[in-house]
């Protein structure tokens, strides 16, 4: 993460002149600093709070003055999801626009609205400062402070979720083109894409990139270590206490269980999965009947930056002829030969073995409204134990002998049951 809140600051000031903010010089490189969607995180690059790994985020820092405002314009990708997010530096949510909310051009077509084909599926969108009114494909932003010299800084970031073309992150579509719009549109100003996004590998050491590493290192480490409740035993998975502070996305909810290595020990986690749109094998998202548009189960570091080490989605997850899953989570060393010859068992890498403290996360993506009363989300809205309101659809885990597994599979580990 070093320089990630340097650059961010020298890429406000040189592409939106934020005369309130002091901008500390950005990593040296062939590249202005004055281009569009700079920061890219995934699973390889800037990989922290927790990422899904089949999901790619675009990072552009925004400060607007009252009478400013940043216009996007772009097509919708070819994806299971999108969405158009801000935040403050406080990294909570301060808006979100979802991909089925974004109005298309004129002559255009939705496809997260309406699945028929179209010529073009093209869309507009604006960033405005205080209130925002989603009918218009606005979204809203940190709003000018008080002092006519406090332009507050924010972070607007694209959100694509498991695109049709594994290869093509964006899903098949350039990034949104941006322009910022000063003085009630007196000035125009187009912000070109950066060509490559920033590496944290390429920053420059130095004293203002340690002391920004340090700063955000600090900021993810305290919303991480509030996120869960105290108490809990590990491998049974609860409600997080707050996902405050960790770029949430309101349209996910999410349940975890920590864990802790020991050689020879593995994870064994068997729960109902829901039905849902697969995108990569051709179904619409707007597929009639599917309870949820995208679960994943992920294996996290629990250390700072807290960056993902492996996930499983809905479609890369075997599943049973009753729609259950059974997942292992170990070690190579420790991986069963029975786990890793069934056909109905998903393996999840423990990631390295010097980390000890792991969490896995549950997601559960925008329920429908049948489906709603077992999901994440009904659990975390009543604030009540996902195990009894989930049902059959709750993940229960538990810490298993490889040798136990080898000899019964997951019924020596759970009882029996399920």
């Amino acid at each position: 993460m070093r320089g990630l809140l340097a650059a961010a600051c020298a890429v406000l000031a040189a592409a939106f002149g934020a005369p309130a903010m002091a901008a500390p010089a950005a990593p040296a490189g062939p590249e202005s600093p004055a281009c569009a969607w700079r920061f890219m995180s995934n699973e390889t690059v800037l990989n922290v709070a927790f990422p899904d790994a089949n999901a790619t985020y675009w990072v552009l820092p925004y400060a607007l003055g009252g009478d400013d405002r940043i216009e996007l314009s772009g097509d919708y990708p070819a994806a299971r999801y999108f969405s158009l997010n801000t935040y403050g530096t406080d990294l909570n949510t301060v808006d979100t626009l979802r991909d089925d909310q974004i109005v298309p051009d004129q002559g255009s077509g939705n496809p997260f609205v309406d699945p028929s084909p179209e010529s073009a599926r093209r869309w507009h969108a604006t960033v405005v400062p205080g209130e925002a009114d989603h009918a218009l494909n606005q979204i809203r932003a940190l709003p000018t402070g008080a002092a006519s010299q406090t332009v507050p800084m924010g972070f607007l970031i694209i959100r694509v979720y498991v695109p049709d073309d594994a290869a093509s992150p964006p899903g098949g579509v350039p990034l949104p083109a941006v322009a910022l719009v000063l003085n009630n549109g007196a000035t125009t100003i187009p912000i070109s894409t950066c060509p490559t996004p920033f590496d944290p590998a390429d920053a420059t050491d130095g004293p203002m990139g340690q002391a920004m590493e340090a700063t955000f290192d600090r900021l993810i480490a305290g919303a991480a270590s509030g996120a869960f409740p105290g108490n809990v035993p590990e491998a049974t998975f609860v409600n997080p206490a707050s996902t405050s502070g960790l770029f949430p996305n309101g349209d996910n909810k999410y349940i975890g269980a920590g864990l802790t290595y020991q050689p020879g020990r593995i994870v064994v986690v068997r729960g109902r999965a829901p039905t849902f749109p697969d995108t990569r094998a051709g179904v619409p998202v707007t597929e009639s009947g599917q309870q949820v548009r995208y679960w994943s189960m992920c294996q996290n570091d629990q250390v700072s930056p807290y960056p993902v080490v492996a996930c499983a989605a809905d479609f890369q997850t075997n599943l049973d002829a009753r729609g259950y899953y059974t997942y292992v989570v170990a070690a190579p060393e420790d991986v069963p030969a029975a786990a890793a010859s069934d056909p109905t068992v998903t393996v999840l890498p423990w990631g390295s073995t010097e980390v000890p403290k792991k969490v896995l996360f549950l997601r559960h993506m925008l329920p429908s409204p049948a489906f709603y009363p077992q999901s994440v989300q009904a659990s975390q809205a009543a604030n009540s134990d996902p195990a009894t309101t989930m049902g059959e659809y709750y993940p229960r885990a538990t810490y298993c002998a490889r040798a136990d597994f080898e000899a019964g599979g997951y019924r020596a580990c759970l009882d029996g049951n399920g």
